[in-house]
């Protein structure tokens, strides 16, 4: 099943990339998120899919002034796990929106791209925060159901939190572009190039 099926017949109208939010060593090691491997695995997934379609693969990572995710230490740097490429893209951001203050809007733009799929770290911030702001710069956005992950909090689990976002973003219609949860068996990506 195509992931454009549901915005147009025409698959060659959409141009994709993907999104990694936040796989960081900072985030995952000693007290690890939910389903943390098995989410790293279907990242690696959805990014070997991408990079065979010629789709580009955006790295973002978040960073502090100071403690565990401080630029350039052990913690802001990639999960060990990540399979990367040379040609992969790398972002650097201070706050949940991957837009703010940061050059990902101009380099999806200069690009072509018109729709993100998404996936990462953490489901109830950043991954959050990133889709209700590339919709509401007109990217059509995929979320990659169940590659994205958060910890478990007092008052629910990470894997409730990440089905709960699943539901409540994609019911979002008012930023006139559509918004879809889709397992990552099901994310086909296809070349426009």
């Amino acid at each position: 099943m195509s992931c454009f099926t549901p915005w147009t017949n025409k698959v060659n109208a959409l141009k994709a990339a993907l999104l990694i939010i936040d796989v960081q060593n900072g985030l995952f090691l000693g007290n690890p998120p939910a389903e943390a491997d098995v989410v790293i695995d279907r990242i690696n997934e959805l990014s070997k899919k991408a990079r065979d379609a010629g789709v580009p693969v955006f790295f973002v990572q978040h960073e502090q002034a100071q403690g565990e995710l401080l630029y350039g230490s052990h913690g802001w740097g990639l999960h060990a796990d990540l399979i990367r490429a040379d040609e992969d893209l790398r972002l650097r951001k201070t706050t949940p929106d991957a837009f703010l203050g940061t050059e990902l809007e101009v380099k999806l733009r200069s690009l072509r791209i018109d729709s993100l799929i998404v996936c990462g770290y953490a489901s109830e911030f950043c991954v959050d925060t990133t889709v209700r702001r590339a919709a509401a710069l007109g990217f059509a956005v995929i979320i990659a159901a169940d590659a994205h992950t958060t910890h478990d909090k007092q008052h629910l689990g990470g894997l409730a939190i990440r089905e709960h976002h699943n539901a409540t973003l994609t019911q979002i219609s008012s930023f006139a572009v559509f918004i879809s949860a889709q397992k990552t068996a099901e994310i086909n990506f296809y070349s426009t190039l």
